[in-house]
């Protein structure tokens, strides 16, 4: 909205910073950040109060969460409230990027704040049913995936591009659709999956945010597209304003969600944070380095896949609980161990996600 600014004075004297990205993605960034400090207190004693008696622990989860009865969820609103805030003031808002993934974002967000609300109104842990939030959530997944199609170069519209090779192009033709829904649909459920331990989404999610922050610059500049040898989706720069409010919302409910928890994100901020990371991934054609960057996402959401069908299969469970963070709660490792590591692994994902940008 500010980038406006830049256009009616024409760039002239103290305006011309408007035009930087870099500058707005500052703004954007201590804008979610304050927002979210300055509200993150007020919304979790609202939510205590509606809320009562927070949200749903399960019966058969780790005994060491039975203390966490009571805390309330749905604190994904504060980040989403910090990055929409953070994003339509220094966005350039007639970028269609810009507006796809916010669309995927808060469209999962709702889906998510319906499973929240049906949790915490019935008090247990049951929501929405699977099958609806997987049909309202391809729903919106086919919505970005034919509109980024629409959107993208006429040479790259419709290809998969893969990380190493800079000129390995796969036409997948009208099949993209339904490709890119699956990479946005999946990497919203892995992210509501991370989401058990105190801390334990919501730094990897910032990471990974980073890292394709990074990428977006990277893919939408001329310059660097050339230099890294990557293809060129012009205007995909702009999402650094989007990644940058994120990580400062996050930032922000990370100070609250910190152990011990004060409030929990809920499935109406680790769908919608998830969605992001896929969107982002399909806009600039880089959805086959989100599974290197997201790694940890990935594992956990394949822990419960791995769990589900070999119990299924033989009445026997590979890992004493999955998803697989509550396998190491089971064996012994304390929530602050895991959260920590798995933070450390995120990072090493992330480093290795960039360095496909040069290594083609």
């Amino acid at each position: 909205m500010l980038y406006w600014l830049y256009d009616l004075t024409g760039g002239q004297g103290a305006f011309n910073l408007f035009k930087y990205i870099t500058f707005r993605a500052g703004g954007a960034f201590f804008t979610a950040l304050i927002f979210a400090f300055f509200f993150g207190r007020p919304l979790i004693e609202y939510l205590r109060r509606v809320q009562k008696r927070g949200q749903p622990i399960r019966d058969d989860g780790p005994e060491s969460h039975f203390v966490k009865a009571g805390t309330p969820t749905m604190g994904g609103i504060l980040i989403l409230s910090a990055l929409l805030v953070g994003t339509l003031l220094w966005a350039r808002l007639s970028n269609g990027y810009v507006w796809i993934v916010l669309m995927v974002t808060y469209g999962y967000a709702a889906i998510g704040f319906a499973d929240d609300y049906a949790k915490v109104s019935k008090h247990n842990t049951r929501g929405v049913s699977g099958r609806v939030r997987m049909a309202l959530g391809f729903g919106l997944a086919f919505v970005a995936a034919a509109w980024t199609m629409y959107l993208h170069p006429e040479g790259l519209r419709g290809q998969l591009a893969f990380p190493f090779f800079k000129d390995a192009l796969l036409n997948l033709s009208i099949l993209f659709v339904p490709f890119a829904m699956v990479v946005i649909v999946g990497a919203a459920n892995a992210v509501n999956l991370t989401d058990g331990l105190d801390g334990l989404a919501i730094m990897p999610v910032m990471i990974a945010a980073a890292t394709f922050g990074i990428i977006a610059y990277a893919v939408g500049n001329a310059t660097f597209a050339d230099y890294l040898g990557v293809h060129r989706v012009s205007g995909t720069d702009e999402l650094v304003i989007f990644v940058a409010a994120l990580i400062g919302g996050g930032l922000g409910f990370l100070w609250y969600n910190a152990p011990p928890a004060a409030v929990f994100m809920g499935d109406t901020g680790s769908l919608a944070l998830g969605g992001a990371l896929g969107a982002i991934a399909v806009v600039t054609k880089h959805e086959i380095v989100l599974a290197v960057v997201g790694g940890l996402f990935v594992v956990e959401a394949l822990s419960v896949i791995i769990q589900v069908l070999y119990f299924k299969r033989t009445g026997k469970r590979v890992f004493l609980m999955a998803p697989i963070h509550h396998h190491f709660e089971k064996k012994g490792w304390k929530e602050s161990q895991i959260v920590i590591r798995f933070w450390i692994i995120a990072l090493v994902l992330a480093l290795i996600g960039l360095a496909t940008l040069k290594l083609r």
